[in-house]
């Protein structure tokens, strides 16, 4: 629900600002003074066309703010926005509401804005398309799209979403299958030339069989290897120089580092002086670490390859390993995930007549299913077809359509995204003509009605949304004009309903009734919105009937179309 709007500098609005609320909302006003500059700028909280003409004269930018809550919306909708707002950055408000803006510079830029967040004015399109629907003169032409009066026929009908979600996925599955069939198939020759390749490359990893990091750890190897002599010496001096020459199986009278440093660990250790003692202590630790170290030296010097051949067989498996690194990556472990990425190609390009045979298999078992949905959803649709053309008819009759007959054609298609079916909405003036295409038969005075009716019929199962509805009373009047504002209060029963309209039977329907008054100066002309009052509203009302807002009589008329209209609304809401 659109819980506020602020306009500032579009059009003949400098700025203005409205707080709106559930149920019918209506906006009236002399010609010119900017109810379309209204609507103008609710069509760019949703994403629409950024036109640098609509910014008012001298102004730098125009901008147009609009504060949305979800809390009443459908969950499947909330959810959907939910994630929209997640991927964006987007946040609530302090109310708990998703704040939109979007702004249009006098040079044609426009910014857009969600929840405190940058976004493209596509985005913007995107959450609308879960809140707020916009009926106009223009907004008229999507009834005409087959797509659309298909998706106007599955709203009518709850049982259809589920039936058609199923569908959707196992024509997904059925689609991937049969395209990835028909490519094996196809280029039959070229994937297995492609198989082929990817067999010798794996096969030639597979004989070299690397470890992850070998190459790494070769370099190193080998490096130890061309120094094994030098390495060998320095070991041993330093064993010599720890544990004496006995260390390494020779004889030499000279002391030993770690039997100098024990000598003298002893004599301090002996000493009654604590702090020597203290000195003595540490001398021992160094001892223990002397020993270690010697330790450590023995190893690595038993560690030390003294096969004259096996540098020769590391210089080898580096070269190996080399002609991997040159042909499928950088290094080892890059050329291990070479080879598992070819596996998985390997086993999606699977050209021979065993696979072959299972795909065909998958394609058909997802065909069966498909179908079987798609049965399903035609039974559903035809039948669903049947009642909502009783419904729509009966509600154009109540709109100075009275022999009207819509109908609602379901006819066989190939299958798509949304099933096996072509929907048209026809019309006709009377039941004596054949129907027709609303593209070619309805005026769009008729067409605008029609789409109310259309809108008042799903309204049943819609809750929580926004229609915006400007002049869809367009070339009506008299009992139809009533009939329209009755239909608009019903809408608004269980949802919020924006009406810009010149009739005073239908702005006497209103819950809420903003006037944007127009004030021409000598060198600029301003509009602002305001709030009426029940005394306003008569004299609002009063205006639009004959232009006598200061008629005693216009007001008493006034009064009585305002007091039987909101009678009536209260009817609805019981």
């Amino acid at each position: 629900m659109l819980s506020e709007i602020a306009i500032r500098n579009l059009g003949v609005i400098p700025h203005a600002s409205a707080e709106l609320s559930e149920g019918l909302t209506v906006l009236t006003g002399e010609t010119g003074a900017g109810k379309t500059m209204v609507v103008t700028g609710l069509r760019l909280l949703t994403g629409g066309r950024a036109d640098a003409s609509r910014v008012r004269t001298g102004a730098p930018e125009a901008v147009v703010e609009g504060a949305f809550a979800v809390t009443g919306i459908h969950e499947d909708s909330r959810e959907a926005i939910a994630k929209i707002a997640e991927n964006a950055g987007a946040v609530l408000d302090e109310n708990g509401e998703y704040v939109v803006v979007r702004s249009v510079k006098s040079t044609g830029r426009s910014k857009a804005h969600f929840g405190g967040r940058a976004v493209p004015a596509a985005t913007l399109s995107e959450v609308s398309s879960h809140l707020l629907t916009i009926h106009g003169q223009n907004d008229q032409l999507r009834l005409m799209s087959p797509e659309q009066q298909l998706h106007a026929l599955d709203r009518f009908d709850p049982a259809a979403s589920k039936v058609l979600r199923a569908y959707q996925e196992a024509w997904k599955r059925w689609r991937v299958a049969k395209r990835d069939l028909e490519e094996r198939t196809k280029r039959r020759r070229e994937l297995a030339m492609e198989q082929d390749r990817l067999l010798f490359a794996v096969n030639e990893i597979d004989e070299v069989a690397p470890e992850p990091g070998e190459d790494a750890e070769l370099v190193s190897a080998i490096q130890r290897l061309q120094d094994v002599d030098g390495l060998r010496s320095a070991v041993q001096e330093a064993m010599v120089a720890i544990d004496g020459a006995e260390a390494v199986g020779e004889y030499d009278e000279a002391s030993a580092a770690s039997d100098l440093v024990g000598q003298a660990a002893s004599a301090l250790g002996a000493s009654t002086d604590t702090q020597l003692q203290e000195l003595g202590r540490r001398l021992e630790e160094a001892a223990t670490v002397l020993s270690d170290v010697s330790s450590e030296l023995g190893t690595y010097l038993f560690s030390l390859d003294a096969d004259p051949h096996a540098l020769e067989n590391m210089l080898q498996r580096q070269q190996s390993l080399k002609v991997l690194t040159r042909k499928y990556a950088s290094d080892i472990d890059g050329v291990l995930r070479w080879r598992d990425e070819a596996q998985q190609r390997l086993a999606s390009i699977d050209t021979s007549d065993e696979a072959l045979a299972e795909l065909q298999l998958r394609v058909d078992d997802a065909a069966t299913e498909m179908k079987q949905h798609a049965e399903e959803l035609t039974g559903i649709r035809r039948d669903a077809a049947r009642r909502f053309s009783e419904a729509v008819t009966q509600e154009l009759h109540g709109l100075a359509m009275p022999k009207a007959v819509l109908s609602v054609r379901v006819e066989g298609a190939d299958y798509g995204r949304d099933g096996a079916d072509a929907v048209e909405i026809c019309l006709s003036p009377n039941a004596a003509s054949e129907p027709k295409p609303l593209a070619t038969s309805a005026s769009g005075g008729e067409l605008s009605r029609v789409m109310l009716a259309i809108e008042v019929i799903l309204a049943g199962s819609t809750h929580g949304a926004t229609f915006v509805f400007d002049e869809v009373d367009a070339g009506v009047g008299g009992q139809a004009a009533v009939e329209i504002g009755r239909r608009l209060a019903r809408l608004a029963v269980n949802n919020q309903v924006i009406v810009v309209t010149h009739l005073p039977q239908v702005a006497a329907y209103a819950d809420r009734h903003l006037h944007v008054a127009k004030n021409v100066g000598d060198e600029t002309v301003t509009s602002g919105v305001l709030v009426l009052d029940d005394a306003e509203r008569v004299e609002e009302l009063a205006r639009m009937m004959a232009g006598m807002a200061n008629s005693e009589t216009g007001k008493a008329h006034a009064a009585e179309l305002l007091e039987q209209a909101q009678r009536e609304t209260k009817e609805f809401r019981r």
